[in-house]
């Protein structure tokens, strides 16, 4: 299933989307998550396209409402996939632990804790496969929880490709993001 970050003002752990949520954890989803841009945050700075932040921001906010809500712990078995590395989320995460700390309401949704939520999501490569962006999202998930991503018609595959090439990968581990985790994920494409 394909779903955006935000419709309008609502993200996806929202309550308005708690039975959609329940369905496709009962169905055990694979559920593909890419960005968008809320309408409270287009136009914000002249120059910069409001993509360049946004998309890596929203997705960081709905992995963020998707935990801090209970959602995430509420819907184990959905196999969750962000893109864009997860956006900034692997740069925040101490922030996040800490709010959760902080919060002990919060806590209580999630008592694994947001590290093991965070470390059971899948996360794709597109417009993120360098060594900056790998060397984060590495130190939160294995390459086992890593996808290939395009971006197409934004980045070729080619670009992903070598991009890749560049992270200090071991062969086995680009085989897994380009090939394997997903056959994992889905395997009736194996």
């Amino acid at each position: 299933v394909g779903l955006i970050t935000s419709y309008v003002d609502r993200w996806l752990g929202d309550p308005k989307f708690a039975p959609v949520m329940d369905e496709l954890n009962r169905r055990k989803a694979v559920v593909y998550i890419h960005p968008t841009i809320p309408p409270a945050c287009r136009n914000l700075i002249p120059d910069v396209a409001d993509h360049l932040i946004e998309f890596a921001t929203d997705t960081t906010r709905v992995i963020a409402n998707l935990l801090l809500t209970g959602t995430a712990c509420r819907c184990p078995d959905i196999s969750f996939i962000f893109s864009h590395a997860g956006g900034t989320m692997p740069f925040l995460i101490e922030r996040v632990t800490w709010w959760v700390e902080m919060r002990k309401d919060l806590a209580a949704r999630m008592p694994k804790g947001p590290l093991y939520e965070l470390r059971r999501f899948f996360y794709d490569t597109a417009f993120s496969a360098n060594p900056n962006a790998f060397s984060s999202l590495l130190t939160l998930v294995p390459a086992t929880q890593i996808l290939f991503g395009t971006d197409f018609p934004f980045r070729s595959g080619e670009e992903n490709v070598r991009g890749l090439g560049t992270c200090g990968l071991s062969e086995i581990d680009v085989r897994a993001i380009e090939r394997d985790n997903a056959l994992r994920l889905i395997p009736r494409y194996a």
